[in-house]
């Protein structure tokens, strides 16, 4: 998967690279240069010197430069990078998340979910342009080290490359204790956001019940939770570093020892031993980058399975099928439909209904009888166990998703409203309608006049899920929202339950002109409501029977 999500920058990431690898080869001539400073310097005391070391104080600098605009460039380029594809994959999660099946975020927590976008596209993105990126420039930097010390001294080189097993083994035995604390890690992050976002949109009944203290120990429980598992994954990624350099050194200190041999007997003269141990100090800290590469890698296995595993989600089917489905009369018919929801009884045992065209029908029941299950199979929100359910003869299973829910306009028992205008909320239901527009909906709904009543009137925001609203004036401009999208089939789900009797009459009434032209499903247990309906029907233990005319 990770290949799949770099595939798109791998231009980008492939310069970088480069320049990395440039950088690393820079880095690969200092000690040859200190060993050429070191003999010059000897030779300068012996009277002579064949170089002048001016040249070579010059070809230092020189050096110091080229590596500070390669890091430079890598910095600024991977930097551009690492933003972009932290805000593609955000749109990529998002959009997929969007296109999801409702059954994913109902058995889900939010808090899950909104990880995902907060906290494992950072780490991913971050891991991508810059941890896994700079593994092979490290690995070149160690193994271009130890080739040239090869060439130096084959005898004290080969006490260097023992390390390297040594090394590979405490990789080993960190792995084994950070793999599975990374990812509890992630999942006790992914709580605390939950908690957060569950707390803070349930705030009135927090504050209703007294609830304030308890919920500030539960979320402060849980964040003590994610200190106390990000102070262990920080001691074992803090020990991996030092203990590599630890072992690191124990191998210079072995080659000291068999240099100190190797010099006596002349088989290594000292600027040789300089651009050694130079070597060697070049290899011991990439050899620790490499460590915290390892540390670094099994922090990101967490979140990009917990990605992966959410992007594998199948989206919900036919959204982008050829076949549309034209303007239609709205001639409604279920034929056999059984739907369950997982684990349950079945909502709906093979359901039979016809609904003409212009027909208004209304389905009571007691409360979880499915009545809203109807609603949602007739929109795909859900797919039917058994059976299939056609719009003027045509299986809305192969229509594509869009053309079908273009048709039909809601208005939910649970109205949901957005953090803005007025107009804007009612703008929902059409792509850039006109103001006129707009207000000939709210007119319909018989929300205008208390529209003109709000501080500045349809510019007035509503706040979060309408909270500046009464529950009526909820209830209206979600109709308005439905009316201004002008559907063939409306679906009014307990659309009168947050309003008095009073209120009920007076929207029912300015229903009546609304729901001419128009297939309704009316879902209801008020008898008031009763009276917009053609025919009644009864659900119960998912069998609908006719309860006779409005």
């Amino acid at each position: 998967m990770l290949l799949t999500l770099a595939a798109p920058y791998r231009l980008a990431l492939a310069v970088g690279l480069i320049l990395m690898l440039c950088e690393s080869a820079a880095l690969l001539v200092m000690p040859w240069l200190g060993g050429r400073l070191a003999e010059t310097f000897l030779q300068e005391r012996a009277g002579s010197s064949t170089i002048n070391i001016q040249v070579l104080f010059l070809g230092a600098l020189a050096l110091f430069a080229v590596q500070s605009v390669l890091k430079f460039s890598n910095i600024y380029l991977l930097g551009g990078t690492t933003t972009r594809i932290l805000a593609d994959l955000k749109i990529r999660v998002y959009d997929h998340l969007q296109a999801l099946p409702l059954a994913f975020s109902h058995r889900r927590r939010h808090g899950d979910t909104l990880a995902l976008l907060t906290h494992d596209v950072h780490v991913v993105s971050d891991y991508i342009s810059g941890t896994a990126l700079a593994a092979l420039p490290l690995f070149f930097t160690v193994s271009g080290a130890l080739a040239l010390m090869f060439r130096i001294d084959s005898l004290l080189a080969m006490s260097a490359a023992i390390m390297i097993p040594l090394l590979y083994l405490l990789l080993k035995v960190f792995g084994r204790r950070m793999r599975p604390l990374a990812r509890q890690l992630q999942e006790e992050h992914a709580i605390a956001i939950a908690i957060a976002e569950e707390n803070l949109s349930m705030l009135p009944a927090i504050k209703t019940f007294t609830r304030e203290q308890q919920e500030s120990q539960r979320y402060r429980s849980q964040i003590e939770r994610v200190v106390s598992l990000s102070a262990k994954e920080r001691a074992i990624h803090a020990a991996l570093g030092p203990g590599v350099q630890l072992v690191a050194a124990a191998g210079v200190v072995l080659m000291l020892w068999l240099a100190q041999g190797q010099i006596g007997h002349g088989a290594l003269t000292v600027p040789q031993l300089v651009s050694f141990l130079l070597y060697a100090q070049v290899m011991a800290r990439p050899m620790a980058g490499l460590a915290d590469v390892y540390g670094r890698t099994q922090h990101a296995r967490g979140a990009l399975s917990r990605l992966a595993t959410a992007l594998a989600e199948e989206p919900e089917p036919n959204w982008h099928a050829d076949k549309r489905m034209g303007t239609i009369d709205g001639n409604i018919e279920f034929r056999g439909v059984t739907f369950a929801y997982p684990g349950r009884e079945p909502a709906l045992k093979c359901l039979d209904l016809s609904i003409a065209a212009g027909e208004t029908i209304a389905i009571i029941g007691p409360n979880g009888a499915g009545k809203s299950t109807v609603a949602h199979l007739l929109m795909r929100l859900h797919e039917p166990s058994r059976g299939s359910i056609f719009i003027d003869g045509v299986d809305i299973a192969t229509v594509s998703l869009r053309s079908l829910r273009s048709q039909i306009g809601v208005v939910p028992q649970h109205v949901l409203l957005f953090n803005a205008s007025v107009r804007d909320n009612i703008a929902y239901g059409r792509p850039e309608p006109t103001q006129d527009e707009v207000e000939a909906a709210a007119r319909s709904a018989r929300a205008h006049d208390f529209i003109m009543q709000l501080p500045q009137g349809y510019q007035t925001p509503i706040g979060d899920r309408g909270v500046r609203l009464s529950g009526g004036q909820q209830q209206r401009l979600a109709l308005a929202r439905a009316l201004l999208k002008d559907p063939p089939v409306l679906i009014l789900d307990e659309a009168t339950a947050m309003f008095d009797p009073e209120g009920e009459r007076e929207f029912l009434q300015g229903c009546v002109d609304v729901l001419r032209q128009r297939t309704v499903l009316l879902i209801t247990h008020r008898p008031a409501s009763l009276a917009l309906a053609d025919r009644v029907f009864k659900l119960d233990d998912g069998i609908m029977t006719s309860a006779g005319a409005g």
